[in-house]
């Protein structure tokens, strides 16, 4: 399609040999421009490997895709150079004329609402800022395809409100295509246009969300989506594992 970032046609994986299952097993998959699909899955799942390869930090070795070449990850830890400033930490890679570059770098750290910490040293951020100065590195390149691998998993519950919503607000602003690896049904669905459910090596859900933005828990219909992804990850309404209570 004209208007795909990301094409897979029977992407496979593996680690061991072929006499051990794939941890991606032909996936077909295509994600469009200014797209915001999220990844859910079990531990194990082959989640990470599958955003791994889109970041092209995994070969492609089974398969085919096609990846743009402007592409951005903001991992679960924000994984900053503490002797870097944090503005420096933005700009980190970006090539042009010294001037230009810090002017980029700041206006990303305004974009997430951080310009007052610009020449802060990584080690005395929060976590939450430390994040968003991940977040903003990403944005600075202008992506067109970004990677969230779990990126709030490790901040507290308000902080990780904020972020969801500021990610929001960001995608809303530059439309990149999004792909968000996450273990939370909620966030999938507070965030995502798609959600996608991955189980031993296959996409067993492509869920369409249709939900009017800013989306709330209590819209209609929101509560029905989640228990049908809470199904497919063989888990019940209460968080207990479905498949253990039926053996």
């Amino acid at each position: 399609m004209g208007d795909a970032v990301v094409t897979l046609r029977a992407l496979t994986r593996r680690f061991h040999g072929s006499a051990v299952p794939p941890v991606l097993d032909r996936i077909d998959l295509t994600i469009r421009k200014g797209e915001f699909v999220a990844l859910l899955g079990r531990s194990g799942s082959g989640k990470t490997t599958l955003l791994r390869t889109l970041a092209g930090l995994d070969p492609v070795t089974e398969g085919e895709a096609s990846l743009p070449e402007r592409r951005a990850v903001v991992f679960q830890e924000p994984r900053l150079m503490p002797w870097k400033r944090v503005w420096h930490n933005v700009a980190l890679g970006l090539r042009g004329e010294a001037g230009t570059i810090r002017e980029r770098a700041l206006s990303a750290l305004r974009e997430v609402e951080l310009s007052h910490r610009a020449t802060a040293w990584p080690l005395t951020l929060s976590g939450g800022e430390a994040q968003r100065t991940g977040l903003a590195r990403a944005l600075v390149r202008e992506p067109e395809l970004l990677l969230l691998d779990e990126p709030f998993a490790s901040l507290d519950a308000l902080t990780r409100l904020r972020m969801q919503s500021l990610v929001a607000e960001l995608w809303q602003a530059h439309r990149p295509a999004v792909l968000l690896v996450t273990h939370d049904v909620e966030e999938a669905l507070l965030l995502a246009d798609r959600v996608l459910v991955l189980a031993q090596g296959h996409l067993v859900e492509d869920l369409s969300v249709k939900l009017p933005r800013p989306r709330r828990r209590s819209a209609e219909g929101f509560d029905a989506l989640r228990v049908r992804l809470l199904g497919t990850l063989g888990v019940d309404e209460d968080g207990h594992d479905a498949t253990a209570r039926a053996a």
